[in-house]
């Protein structure tokens, strides 16, 4: 991996008479490397999971089959602007927020296959 090469040669002080804007200039570029791979391995992947799940969470609608956050699973009977109502047994409903909806297991328009 070239990572351990990079912070061996940022760290190591070159023999001859280098200026410190030299050694600086290695010092940025290290910390710049750094964040780019922060970037891109830990920010853009949750960014993208958080639209996706926003994404989700516009398209409910009733009659979709759904699983909450804290495991419970339901059929959608009603959707509001902030908050559904979750059909789990019958004549047992219960109201959550839209946000601990984390998997629609079917959506209302797909049929069965046979």
């Amino acid at each position: 991996m070239i990572f351990p090469f990079i912070i061996a040669q940022a760290a190591a002080t070159p023999s001859g008479g280098s200026t410190p804007t030299l050694n600086m200039l290695n010092q940025v570029v290290l910390f710049g490397f750094i964040i780019f791979i922060f970037y891109f391995l830990m920010i853009r992947p949750q960014q993208k999971r958080q639209k996706e799940h926003q994404r989700l969470l516009k398209n409910l609608k009733t009659g979709d089959k759904v699983i909450t956050s804290s495991g419970i699973h339901g059929l959608i009977s009603n959707v509001k602007e902030k908050t559904i109502v979750l059909k789990v047994a019958d004549n047992v409903k219960i109201e959550f927020d839209k946000a601990s909806i984390t998997m629609v297991e079917k959506a209302a328009a797909e049929t069965p296959a046979s």
